[in-house]
C-alpha cells in the first residue's frame, strides 16, 4: 500500500460522510453548533473507529460463536461511539438543547464510518480492483453508513426527549438508548452475515426504515420545550 492508495481510500470514505452530514446538519439550521465542535466530534467518531477496530479483531481471536462476535462488535461500536461523543460535546456546554445530542451523535457516528469506510476500501485498491472500490463504497454509502446514523440516532434521541427530566432520568434513558442502538445493529449484522437469499436487502431494508424513524423523531425533538 502507497500513499496514494491510502489517500484515494481517505476520499473515498470521508467525502460521502460528510455529505451525510451535511444533509443531517440542515435539521439544525435554526441553531446551528460550532463548527469546531462539530469537527472535534467528528475526528472523535474517527479514533472511536480505530480504538473500535482494533477490540473487534481481539473479540475475533477470542474464540466466540461467529454470531456473538457479531453482537459482541456491535456492542463495542456503539459504546465507543457515544463514549467519544459524550467527551467531545455531550458533556458540554454546546450541547444546550435536546436536539443537540442527536446532531452530536451522528455527527459521531459519521466520522466512525468515515474511517471504518476507508478501512474497507484500503484492500480493493491497494489490488488495484477499481470496480470492487466503487461497490463497496456505495454499498457502505446507502447501508452501513446509514445503519451506524440510525442507531447513533437512537441514542441521541432517548437523550433528547429527556433532556429536561433530570439527570437520573437522562442518564437511564441514554443507557436504554444504547441498548435499543445496539439491537438494532446486532440485527444489522447477524441478518446482512447470514447465507439467506435476499438477506442483504432485508438488512439495508432495516436501515433505511429507521432512518425514517429517525427523520420523525428529529421533527419531534425540534418541538420539545423546558
Amino acid at each position: 500500500m502507497n500513499a496514494t492508495t491510502l489517500l484515494y481510500a481517505l476520499i473515498g470514505g470521508i467525502l460521502p460522510a460528510l455529505l451525510w452530514l451535511w444533509f443531517w446538519l440542515k435539521e439544525d439550521r435554526l441553531h446551528p453548533e460550532p463548527r469546531g465542535a462539530l469537527i472535534l466530534t467528528f475526528f472523535g467518531g474517527m479514533c472511536a473507529a480505530l480504538l473500535a477496530y482494533v477490540a473487534e479483531r481481539s473479540i475475533m481471536t477470542a474464540g466466540f460463536a461467529f454470531s456473538t462476535t457479531l453482537i459482541l462488535w456491535a456492542v463495542v461500536e456503539e459504546v465507543f461511539k457515544f463514549g467519544f461523543a459524550y467527551f467531545t460535546a455531550l458533556r458540554r456546554k454546546v450541547c444546550d438543547e435536546p436536539i443537540d445530542a442527536m446532531i452530536y451523535m451522528l455527527t459521531a457516528a459519521l466520522g466512525f464510518a468515515a474511517l471504518e469506510n476507508t478501512l474497507f476500501l484500503l484492500a480493493p485498491l491497494a489490488d488495484g480492483d477499481i470496480a470492487k472500490s466503487l461497490l463497496t463504497g456505495n454499498l457502505r454509502f446507502i447501508g452501513a453508513t446509514l445503519l451506524h446514523i440510525a442507531a447513533s440516532s437512537i441514542v441521541g434521541a432517548f437523550s433528547a426527549f429527556f433532556f429536561y427530566k433530570g439527570k437520573r432520568a437522562h442518564d437511564i434513558a441514554i443507557v436504554v438508548g444504547l441498548v435499543v442502538a445496539i439491537a438494532l445493529h446486532s440485527a444489522f449484522n447477524l441478518i446482512i452475515n447470514t447465507q439467506a437469499d435476499r438477506s442483504l436487502l432485508i438488512a439495508f431494508a432495516i436501515a433505511w426504515a429507521t432512518i425514517v424513524v429517525v427523520l420523525a423523531m428529529f421533527e419531534k425533538v425540534k418541538r420539545l420545550r423546558r
